[in-house]
Protein backbone atom coordinates (compact mmCIF):
# COMPACT_ATOMS: atom_id res chain seq x y z
CA UNK A 1 0.00 0.00 0.00
CA UNK A 2 2.82 2.32 0.66
CA UNK A 3 4.26 1.93 -2.53
CA UNK A 4 1.08 2.97 -4.53
CA UNK A 5 0.50 6.15 -2.28
CA UNK A 6 3.96 7.17 -2.88
CA UNK A 7 3.07 6.59 -6.82
CA UNK A 8 -0.10 8.49 -6.13
CA UNK A 9 1.86 11.44 -4.35
CA UNK A 10 4.65 11.68 -6.66
CA UNK A 11 1.72 12.09 -9.57
CA UNK A 12 0.14 14.81 -7.64
CA UNK A 13 2.35 16.39 -5.41
CA UNK A 14 3.69 18.76 -8.54
CA UNK A 15 0.45 20.38 -8.36
CA UNK A 16 0.68 21.99 -5.29
CA UNK A 17 4.09 22.59 -4.55
CA UNK A 18 6.42 21.66 -7.31
CA UNK A 19 16.37 19.15 -7.83
CA UNK A 20 19.46 19.74 -8.93
CA UNK A 21 19.29 16.45 -7.80
CA UNK A 22 16.83 15.15 -10.81
CA UNK A 23 19.05 14.73 -13.98
CA UNK A 24 17.41 15.07 -17.28
CA UNK A 25 20.87 16.01 -19.39
CA UNK A 26 21.69 12.38 -20.43
CA UNK A 27 21.69 10.94 -23.39
CA UNK A 28 19.67 7.74 -22.30
CA UNK A 29 17.07 10.14 -20.71
CA UNK A 30 16.72 11.82 -24.38
CA UNK A 31 13.12 12.66 -26.11
CA UNK A 32 13.45 13.74 -29.34
CA UNK A 33 9.71 15.19 -29.92
CA UNK A 34 9.25 18.98 -30.13
CA UNK A 35 7.59 19.27 -27.36
CA UNK A 36 6.82 17.53 -24.71
CA UNK A 37 6.14 16.85 -20.48
CA UNK A 38 7.91 14.70 -18.22
CA UNK A 39 7.38 14.09 -14.44
CA UNK A 40 10.10 12.53 -12.93
CA UNK A 41 10.27 11.66 -9.18
CA UNK A 42 12.56 10.03 -7.23
CA UNK A 43 12.55 8.53 -3.43
CA UNK A 44 14.65 6.26 -1.14
CA UNK A 45 11.97 4.01 -0.64
CA UNK A 46 12.96 2.51 -3.85
CA UNK A 47 15.86 1.20 -2.28
CA UNK A 48 14.38 0.54 1.40
CA UNK A 49 15.90 3.63 2.96
CA UNK A 50 15.14 6.90 4.13
CA UNK A 51 17.22 9.34 5.23
CA UNK A 52 20.01 11.41 3.00
CA UNK A 53 18.51 12.77 -0.37
CA UNK A 54 14.31 11.26 0.42
CA UNK A 55 12.86 12.66 -2.47
CA UNK A 56 13.16 14.82 -5.61
CA UNK A 57 10.11 15.80 -8.01
CA UNK A 58 10.75 17.65 -11.09
CA UNK A 59 7.62 18.68 -13.80
CA UNK A 60 9.18 19.38 -17.24
CA UNK A 61 7.63 21.13 -19.96
CA UNK A 62 9.59 21.43 -23.70
CA UNK A 63 8.53 23.39 -25.93
CA UNK A 64 9.51 25.56 -29.31
CA UNK A 65 7.70 28.79 -28.03
CA UNK A 66 10.12 28.65 -25.05
CA UNK A 67 12.69 30.13 -27.29
CA UNK A 68 10.97 33.89 -26.58
CA UNK A 69 11.50 32.88 -22.64
CA UNK A 70 13.22 35.56 -20.63
CA UNK A 71 15.36 33.51 -19.09
CA UNK A 72 16.52 31.49 -22.31
CA UNK A 73 18.06 34.48 -23.54
CA UNK A 74 20.92 33.36 -20.76
CA UNK A 75 21.61 29.98 -22.15
CA UNK A 76 23.56 28.83 -25.09
CA UNK A 77 22.31 28.91 -27.83
CA UNK A 78 24.13 27.46 -30.86
CA UNK A 79 22.70 27.88 -34.98
CA UNK A 80 24.13 24.52 -36.04
CA UNK A 81 22.28 22.55 -33.48
CA UNK A 82 18.86 20.97 -33.26
CA UNK A 83 17.42 23.29 -30.18
CA UNK A 84 14.65 22.32 -27.48
CA UNK A 85 13.85 24.77 -24.83
CA UNK A 86 12.00 23.57 -21.29
CA UNK A 87 11.06 25.10 -18.04
CA UNK A 88 10.79 22.68 -15.08
CA UNK A 89 9.85 23.28 -11.51
CA UNK A 90 12.05 21.40 -9.22
CA UNK A 91 11.88 20.29 -5.46
CA UNK A 92 14.45 18.07 -3.47
CA UNK A 93 15.04 17.12 0.62
CA UNK A 94 17.41 15.67 2.40
CA UNK A 95 17.54 14.56 6.02
CA UNK A 96 20.16 12.88 8.37
CA UNK A 97 19.99 9.24 9.26
CA UNK A 98 17.44 9.60 12.18
CA UNK A 99 14.82 11.89 11.00
CA UNK A 100 12.54 11.53 14.08
CA UNK A 101 14.96 12.96 16.47
CA UNK A 102 13.86 16.24 17.16
CA UNK A 103 17.68 17.55 18.14
CA UNK A 104 20.55 18.48 16.04
CA UNK A 105 22.62 15.07 15.43
CA UNK A 106 26.26 16.53 15.00
CA UNK A 107 28.03 15.10 12.24
CA UNK A 108 25.39 13.94 10.27
CA UNK A 109 23.59 15.28 7.67
CA UNK A 110 21.48 18.60 7.96
CA UNK A 111 17.93 18.82 7.13
CA UNK A 112 17.61 21.00 3.68
CA UNK A 113 14.95 21.08 0.99
CA UNK A 114 14.97 23.64 -2.05
CA UNK A 115 12.10 24.73 -4.90
CA UNK A 116 13.46 25.99 -7.92
CA UNK A 117 12.52 27.11 -11.56
CA UNK A 118 14.83 25.81 -13.99
CA UNK A 119 15.32 27.28 -17.52
CA UNK A 120 17.15 24.99 -19.96
CA UNK A 121 18.23 24.63 -23.51
CA UNK A 122 19.68 21.45 -25.31
CA UNK A 123 21.83 21.95 -28.21
CA UNK A 124 22.19 18.79 -30.26
CA UNK A 125 24.70 18.72 -33.15
CA UNK A 126 23.84 15.80 -35.41
CA UNK A 127 27.16 16.10 -37.34
CA UNK A 128 29.89 16.08 -34.61
CA UNK A 129 27.17 13.62 -32.57
CA UNK A 130 27.07 15.48 -29.83
CA UNK A 131 25.30 17.72 -27.57
CA UNK A 132 25.59 20.59 -25.16
CA UNK A 133 22.82 21.50 -22.71
CA UNK A 134 22.70 24.84 -20.33
CA UNK A 135 20.26 25.24 -17.79
CA UNK A 136 19.66 28.65 -15.13
CA UNK A 137 18.23 27.17 -11.80
CA UNK A 138 16.36 29.90 -9.75
CA UNK A 139 14.77 29.77 -6.46
CA UNK A 140 14.99 29.38 -2.48
CA UNK A 141 16.26 26.44 -0.34
CA UNK A 142 15.15 26.42 3.20
CA UNK A 143 11.97 26.52 5.61
CA UNK A 144 10.47 28.21 2.10
CA UNK A 145 10.82 25.69 -0.24
CA UNK A 146 7.96 23.18 2.28
CA UNK A 147 10.31 19.87 3.05
CA UNK A 148 8.92 20.16 6.61
CA UNK A 149 5.49 19.84 5.56
CA UNK A 150 5.76 17.62 2.57
CA UNK A 151 7.45 14.91 4.57
CA UNK A 152 5.19 15.32 7.23
CA UNK A 153 2.45 15.09 4.70
CA UNK A 154 3.72 11.97 3.25
CA UNK A 155 4.73 10.20 6.09
CA UNK A 156 1.08 10.98 7.85
CA UNK A 157 -0.65 9.73 4.64
CA UNK A 158 1.69 6.47 4.31
CA UNK A 159 1.35 5.66 8.41
CA UNK A 160 5.31 6.41 8.75
CA UNK A 161 6.67 8.02 11.65
CA UNK A 162 6.41 11.79 11.97
CA UNK A 163 9.59 13.84 10.73
CA UNK A 164 10.78 15.88 14.00
CA UNK A 165 13.99 17.76 12.97
CA UNK A 166 12.56 20.27 10.46
CA UNK A 167 12.95 23.10 13.00
CA UNK A 168 16.52 22.53 12.83
CA UNK A 169 16.88 22.57 8.81
CA UNK A 170 18.97 24.54 6.63
CA UNK A 171 17.47 28.62 6.91
CA UNK A 172 16.28 30.29 3.96
CA UNK A 173 18.63 31.87 1.15
CA UNK A 174 18.68 32.12 -2.32
CA UNK A 175 19.15 29.62 -5.35
CA UNK A 176 21.11 30.47 -8.61
CA UNK A 177 23.21 28.40 -10.04
CA UNK A 178 24.55 27.89 -13.84
CA UNK A 179 25.30 24.46 -15.38
CA UNK A 180 26.64 22.96 -18.70
CA UNK A 181 26.49 19.80 -19.76
CA UNK A 182 28.60 18.33 -22.96
CA UNK A 183 28.17 14.62 -23.92
CA UNK A 184 29.76 13.35 -26.94
CA UNK A 185 29.29 9.97 -28.96
CA UNK A 186 31.75 7.62 -29.33
CA UNK A 187 30.69 4.39 -30.29
CA UNK A 188 27.77 3.22 -31.95
CA UNK A 189 26.57 0.19 -33.37
CA UNK A 190 23.23 0.77 -35.58
CA UNK A 191 20.16 1.19 -32.83
CA UNK A 192 21.58 -1.20 -30.66
CA UNK A 193 24.04 -0.11 -28.73
CA UNK A 194 25.35 3.49 -28.23
CA UNK A 195 28.32 4.80 -25.80
CA UNK A 196 28.59 8.25 -24.93
CA UNK A 197 30.56 10.28 -23.04
CA UNK A 198 30.25 13.45 -20.89
CA UNK A 199 30.81 15.90 -18.68
CA UNK A 200 29.18 19.09 -16.52
CA UNK A 201 30.12 21.92 -14.47
CA UNK A 202 27.88 23.66 -12.25
CA UNK A 203 28.28 27.44 -10.25
CA UNK A 204 26.12 29.31 -7.84
CA UNK A 205 24.80 28.92 -4.50
CA UNK A 206 23.16 25.64 -4.55
CA UNK A 207 26.03 23.87 -5.59
CA UNK A 208 29.38 24.04 -7.37
CA UNK A 209 30.51 20.87 -8.77
CA UNK A 210 32.17 19.28 -11.51
CA UNK A 211 32.00 15.58 -13.59
CA UNK A 212 33.13 13.51 -15.73
CA UNK A 213 31.08 10.46 -16.43
CA UNK A 214 30.52 7.68 -19.30
CA UNK A 215 26.81 6.07 -20.35
CA UNK A 216 26.48 2.76 -21.88
CA UNK A 217 22.76 2.38 -23.82
CA UNK A 218 21.84 -1.48 -25.04
CA UNK A 219 18.99 -2.32 -26.59
CA UNK A 220 16.51 -0.99 -29.30
CA UNK A 221 16.30 2.83 -29.57
CA UNK A 222 17.15 5.59 -31.97
CA UNK A 223 20.46 6.97 -31.28
CA UNK A 224 20.36 10.43 -29.29
CA UNK A 225 22.58 12.34 -31.65
CA UNK A 226 21.61 11.51 -34.89
CA UNK A 227 19.28 13.51 -37.20
CA UNK A 228 16.88 10.75 -37.31
CA UNK A 229 16.60 10.29 -34.25
CA UNK A 230 12.51 9.48 -33.68
CA UNK A 231 11.38 6.06 -33.45
CA UNK A 232 7.87 4.84 -32.46
CA UNK A 233 8.98 2.25 -30.33
CA UNK A 234 12.37 1.83 -27.81
CA UNK A 235 13.18 -0.45 -25.64
CA UNK A 236 16.72 -0.56 -23.72
CA UNK A 237 18.72 -0.24 -20.88
CA UNK A 238 21.05 2.19 -19.46
CA UNK A 239 24.20 2.41 -17.16
CA UNK A 240 25.79 5.41 -16.41
CA UNK A 241 29.06 6.36 -13.89
CA UNK A 242 30.45 9.11 -13.69
CA UNK A 243 32.46 10.96 -10.89
CA UNK A 244 31.73 14.12 -9.06
CA UNK A 245 34.04 17.08 -7.40
CA UNK A 246 32.14 18.51 -5.59
CA UNK A 247 33.27 22.12 -3.90
CA UNK A 248 30.52 23.56 -2.04
CA UNK A 249 26.61 22.20 -1.20
CA UNK A 250 24.10 24.77 0.20
CA UNK A 251 22.42 21.92 1.10
CA UNK A 252 24.89 20.26 3.58
CA UNK A 253 26.83 23.76 4.13
CA UNK A 254 24.19 26.04 4.14
CA UNK A 255 23.35 29.44 1.81
CA UNK A 256 25.80 32.04 0.46
CA UNK A 257 24.22 35.14 2.35
CA UNK A 258 22.38 33.53 5.27
CA UNK A 259 24.59 32.35 8.06
CA UNK A 260 22.23 31.85 10.87
CA UNK A 261 21.38 27.72 10.13
CA UNK A 262 20.76 26.21 13.49
CA UNK A 263 22.79 23.75 11.81
CA UNK A 264 25.10 22.61 8.97
CA UNK A 265 28.30 20.89 7.93
CA UNK A 266 31.48 22.44 7.32
CA UNK A 267 33.79 22.60 4.25
CA UNK A 268 36.02 20.22 5.86
CA UNK A 269 33.44 17.81 6.35
CA UNK A 270 31.86 17.48 2.70
CA UNK A 271 33.49 14.78 0.56
CA UNK A 272 34.87 16.68 -2.24
CA UNK A 273 35.13 13.53 -4.72
CA UNK A 274 31.96 11.38 -4.98
CA UNK A 275 30.96 8.51 -7.29
CA UNK A 276 27.54 8.19 -8.63
CA UNK A 277 25.74 5.15 -11.07
CA UNK A 278 22.99 5.35 -12.60
CA UNK A 279 21.09 2.49 -14.28
CA UNK A 280 17.64 2.08 -15.77
CA UNK A 281 15.34 0.50 -18.45
CA UNK A 282 13.39 2.72 -20.84
CA UNK A 283 10.45 2.28 -22.89
CA UNK A 284 8.66 4.30 -25.40
CA UNK A 285 5.98 3.62 -27.33
CA UNK A 286 5.04 6.09 -29.70
CA UNK A 287 4.57 9.36 -27.67
CA UNK A 288 4.78 7.88 -24.17
CA UNK A 289 8.12 7.98 -22.47
CA UNK A 290 8.37 5.66 -19.47
CA UNK A 291 11.42 5.14 -17.14
CA UNK A 292 12.42 3.14 -13.88
CA UNK A 293 15.63 3.32 -12.52
CA UNK A 294 18.17 3.00 -9.56
CA UNK A 295 21.53 5.82 -8.46
CA UNK A 296 24.39 5.00 -5.88
CA UNK A 297 25.76 7.18 -4.32
CA UNK A 298 28.99 6.97 -2.18
CA UNK A 299 29.42 9.07 1.10
CA UNK A 300 29.02 12.43 0.79
CA UNK A 301 30.43 13.73 3.84
CA UNK A 302 32.67 12.60 6.53
CA UNK A 303 30.51 10.72 8.81
CA UNK A 304 28.43 9.71 6.05
CA UNK A 305 27.36 6.20 4.95
CA UNK A 306 27.03 5.10 1.05
CA UNK A 307 23.16 5.89 -0.34
CA UNK A 308 20.61 4.34 -2.70
CA UNK A 309 17.75 5.24 -4.53
CA UNK A 310 15.39 4.70 -7.28
CA UNK A 311 12.38 6.31 -9.39
CA UNK A 312 10.75 6.68 -12.14
CA UNK A 313 9.94 8.90 -14.93
CA UNK A 314 6.48 9.32 -17.09
CA UNK A 315 6.61 11.99 -20.18
CA UNK A 316 4.48 12.25 -22.86
CA UNK A 317 5.60 13.99 -26.71
CA UNK A 318 3.29 16.31 -28.82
Amino acid sequence: MRFFSLLTIGCLLPVFTFSQAVDNAAPARSISDDGYFRLAYENDYFAARDYYYTQGISLQFVHPGLYHFPLSKLLLRPKTSVMQYGLAVEHNAYTPQDYTRSEIQQGDRPFAAALFLKTFAIATDTVKHQRITTSLSTGIIGPGAGGNEMQTGIHKWTNNPKPEGWHNQVANDVVLNYQLNYEKQLFSLRNYLCVSADAMARVGTLSDKANIGLTVMGGYFALPFSANAKRKFRLYAYDHPELNFVAYDATMQGGVFDHDSPYVLSGSDVTHIVFRNNWGVVMQIGNLYLEYFQTFLTKEFNNGIDHRYGGIQVGVGF
